[in-house]
């Protein structure tokens, strides 16, 4: 049971980017400090509130500084040539040595979806499929290249390499894993069969989480295993139940602000279902405070490990938990970074003896 970070991130878009940018390189650095596994970044281009455009850029400052594995979450493919993605990729591989999995998807954004004209959804899950599968039939051989969307044919120059795309580190190529928000998920379906992993987002119900291990299994049948599925989770940890809980819906509350915001977006989106305890609780009933009690596990240290020991029996074996990353404004830094402390130090050891034990019986 390893741990990780995700970080979309998600700020207020009025904070300076220069600032909010320094302030995830510092949780990112504190995350490896207390022996997280894994940080795994966001990608968007149009919005101030979620303004890392580039995953890659902003890990590769984190790589020589860190013990940390990398992970994209996610490069959105439709928005992107595939050769670029491909280059890209192999470079950050042979920085990292090797400490990179390549987290894809076909885009969550709709101003994303707008700006590169990728707004009807079945399209933009077949260009991503289109995009991955040229960019590992680029990995895979050699020029002359005569592939849809990366064709080099004659400009080719051996003895000086000219025309060579480059190649990653890990062979035949990086893991691959697919972030998933619906029940039944065309890219979980789609990672089980093709022996990627998923990443079950932390902005859905825990029903749906229940659901990408149930489409995995029916997917991949005996060979469903949780080994490599990463679930992702909102966590606010303190010295008691009480003082968790009056953090989590604190107006001031990092929380609170994270999932006001992700509900108002997945409102206008149609896409509030993901949000809903039951898959017929009629959307009135889907409330600020509502989702935060289903999409955030708090609580003292033994109340955490008591929810998760519980929520890993409801969802299914996951073998990776990835902590979601917070804003820090006001009083938000003190209470993340006691979250992270906490969760690292006392929770995580407990949690994977758990694990374990359960294992062996």
């Amino acid at each position: 049971m390893r741990l990780g970070l995700f970080i979309m991130p998600l700020h207020p878009p009025e904070r300076p980017m220069a600032e909010t940018l320094a302030e995830d390189t510092e949780k990112s650095l504190l995350a490896d400090r207390l022996g997280f596994h894994e940080l795994w970044v966001g990608e968007h281009f149009s919005a101030s509130s979620e303004p890392i455009a580039s995953p890659l850029i902003f890990m590769a400052g984190l790589a020589p500084r860190t013990n940390l594995t990398f992970g994209t979450g996610v490069i959105n493919l439709p928005n992107h040539h595939p050769a670029i993605v491909a280059a890209e990729v192999a470079q950050f591989d042979q920085m990292t040595g090797g400490r990179f999995i390549m987290g894809i998807g076909p885009g969550g954004l709709a101003s994303d979806w707008e700006l590169f004209g990728n707004t009807d959804p079945a399209q933009r899950g077949k260009r991503m499929v289109e995009s991955i599968d040229t960019i590992l039939a680029i990995w895979a051989q050699d020029p002359p290249y005569d592939i849809a969307g990366a064709r080099i044919t004659e400009a080719i120059i051996p003895e000086f390499g000219v025309g060579t795309m480059p190649k990653p580190c890990q062979r035949p190529h990086p893991p691959i894993a697919i972030t998933a928000r619906s029940v039944d998920s065309f890219g979980v379906r789609m990672a089980a069969q093709r022996g990627w992993s998923v990443v079950s987002a932390n902005f859905v119900a825990e029903r749906v989480v229940e659901g990408h291990w149930q489409t995995m299994r029916a997917a991949s049948g005996a060979a469903a295993s949780g080994a490599d599925w990463r679930v992702s989770r909102n966590f606010c940890i303190a010295a008691t139940d009480a003082e968790a809980r009056d953090r989590i819906f604190d107006a001031k509350g990092a929380n609170r602000y994270y999932f006001h915001y992700l509900s108002t977006l997945a409102r206008r989106a149609g896409q509030l279902a993901t949000l809903k305890p039951a898959a017929d609780t009629p959307d009135a009933a889907v409330t600020l405070e509502a989702i935060i009690d289903d999409c955030v596990i708090s609580g003292s240290p033994r109340t955490v490990l008591d929810r998760l020991i519980a929520f890993r029996e409801r969802v299914g074996p996951f073998g990776h938990l990835l902590m979601a990353g917070l804003d820090w404004s006001g009083p938000n830094a003190a209470w993340e970074q006691e979250t992270m402390r906490r969760l690292a130090e006392e929770v995580m050891p407990r949690f994977r003896q758990h694990v374990a034990a359960t294992k062996a019986g």
